[in-house]
């Protein structure tokens, strides 16, 4: 691997850093998915069985997604807040800022080396080392490259975490970004022991009947503009709170707005306090979304990119749709 204005490290020297230090804290962005859970509890049970200390951290103390919670390690994730220890090193896993390390942020700024593993294209850097390849289907392909370079042990522990990463980071290789890489990636995890149909059942055939009644919801207000080629929907607070659904679960839920035939853009607002709201968005085409999270201080892929948004669900609706019904019409210029 060469370097790149980003990536300042090649794949060898990247192996030699980690072999200097003894001690790690590992941690990816706030509100973690399955390819930053993954990534992240992977590489940490990897370095363990090389002989160093690794701990993981969550940038926020709130609840890991239970979809999650079968990865090995994912029980013993630490709120950064509650981690006052020094380490020899700091990992950002799949994080492409400071900013989205949340909590972590305070101990990266302390830390004495800091590291940066990632597939998110960044606007600046804020570690020593960085290893960045956002042509990468996820941040999991990066670690499964980089352990197999170095000679570390991919166990079926690391397998099944990493293969999670890839799976969700795809949706289930059915976005753009499932390519050859990704698929030789995946073949190379099962081959190391990772179960596929376990990863399925547990992070896609598990929902609650309490969060589907939700999805129903969702469903109902689903919306369309700009002749059927934009799809838009929202869960309240309120919401949440009637059908007993914990934020955590919600990830999945702009896969339905998605999925609407005649879409290429989606949009999934959800209220997480008063006055605050989250949003998501996908391209199915060669629309680049990220670019509209971004004027929002979000970030992302051209195809998922998320963001957050002070003010009510309209607020940002009036906001938003516009900017969206502009990028769509530059494919009628």
């Amino acid at each position: 691997m060469a370097t790149t204005p980003q990536t300042n490290v090649t794949l060898a020297e990247f192996a030699e850093a980690l072999d200097r230090f003894e001690s790690f804290a590992l941690c990816g962005h706030v509100s973690p998915d399955g390819d930053c859970l993954g990534s992240q509890l992977a590489l940490a049970h990897a370095l363990r069985a090389k002989g160093k200390r690794a701990v993981c951290l969550l940038a926020h103390d709130d609840a890991v997604d239970k979809s999650f919670l079968f990865l090995p390690g994912a029980n013993e994730l630490i709120p950064a807040c509650e981690f006052e220890s020094d380490v020899d090193a700091f990992i950002a896993v799949d994080v492409p800022n400071l900013e989205r390390l949340g909590d972590a942020a305070a101990i990266a700024m302390r830390s004495e080396y800091v590291v940066t593993i990632d597939h998110h294209p960044a606007r600046s850097e804020f570690a020593d080392v960085v290893v960045r390849r956002p042509e990468a289907a996820a941040c999991a392909v990066i670690i499964d490259d980089f352990l197999i370079f170095a000679g570390y042990p991919v166990d079926p522990d690391v397998a099944n975490c990493l293969l999670t990463g890839l799976v969700t980071d795809t949706g289930r290789f059915q976005y753009q970004n499932a390519n050859c890489e990704a698929f030789t990636c995946a073949s190379r995890l099962v081959h190391a022991g990772a179960d596929p149909a376990l990863v399925a059942l547990r992070v896609y055939q598990s929902q609650r009947l309490e969060y589907l009644h939700l999805e129903s919801v969702v469903m109902g207000r689903i919306e369309a503009a700009a002749e059927g080629r934009i799809t838009y929907s929202y869960a309240l607070a309120s919401d949440l709170a009637k059908h007993g659904v914990s934020p955590d679960e919600c990830d999945g839920l702009v896969d339905v707005v998605r999925s609407i035939d005649g879409s290429i853009v989606c949009l999934f607002l959800r209220e997480v306090g008063e006055g605050e709201i989250r949003g998501n968005l996908r391209s199915k085409c060669s629309l680049d979304v990220s670019q509209i999270a971004a004027r929002h201080d979000g970030g992302g892929h051209a195809a998922a990119a998320g963001f957050t948004f002070y003010g009510t669900v309209e607020e940002a609706l009036d906001a938003l749709l516009p900017e969206l019904i502009e990028l769509v019409h530059t494919l009628d210029a």
